[in-house]
């Protein structure tokens, strides 16, 4: 009989203890993304037969869109590393009606990705000496399918939109850092555009 007792007891103490280990708050870890490695940075020319040229990241390639509606100097900055591709499309500007339909659909394509959106922030843009003007849309929240777009234009002539694209699952949250790290490229490339007039 005291052997059971002894056994009684330490099994007892031993619940006792379990039960005294168990009493913390144990919360699952938030959840991590693995760490992406961003190139160095280094910048080349694009200047072409195009009637527009800029700076661009050397760890981008520009090829010609070979959408099936892809229409004369239209072209893809793409982002190997990222999965990424910024979209380029260009419009000759006929009068201001058609300036207007061109700034609508810009407009119109930003909104088809509202749904989708947690909410999104214009930055108009200017830049007198080159006659650049437009607008940058951020596209904030986790499936927007496109964080970033925008118009640029002088106005009379020229028209070019951009919209930048990864070939992923749309999850912004994971790929903000890339996000972040390619809109400064096109904030630049934004900067050193220049029209072509003598096309």
């Amino acid at each position: 009989m005291p052997g059971l007792f002894k056994n009684t007891g330490l099994i007892l103490i031993a619940m006792l203890l379990f039960l005294f280990a168990c009493n913390h708050d144990h919360s699952p870890l938030p959840r991590g993304y693995f760490r992406i490695a961003l190139p160095e940075r280094d910048y080349r020319e694009f200047d072409t037969l195009f009637p527009y040229q800029f700076t661009y990241p050397d760890y981008a390639n520009i090829v010609p869109d070979e959408r099936a509606d892809a229409e004369s100097y239209w072209a893809d900055m793409v982002f190997p590393e990222f999965s990424a591709v910024l979209h380029l499309s260009y419009k000759t500007i006929d009068d201001e009606n058609t300036l207007n339909e061109y700034i609508e659909d810009g407009r119109s394509f930003v909104n088809r990705h509202i749904p989708k959106a947690t909410g999104f922030q214009e930055r108009v843009y200017a830049h007198d000496s080159n006659r650049v003007y437009g607008i940058l849309y951020e596209i904030k929240g986790r499936e927007a399918a496109t964080p970033l777009q925008f118009y640029l234009t002088d106005s009379t002539k020229h028209f070019l939109r951009g919209a930048l694209y990864f070939n992923v699952t749309p999850n912004n949250d994971s790929l903000s850092p890339v996000i972040n790290f390619i809109q400064e490229d096109i904030m630049l490339m934004i900067e050193s555009l220049e029209w072509k007039d003598n096309l």
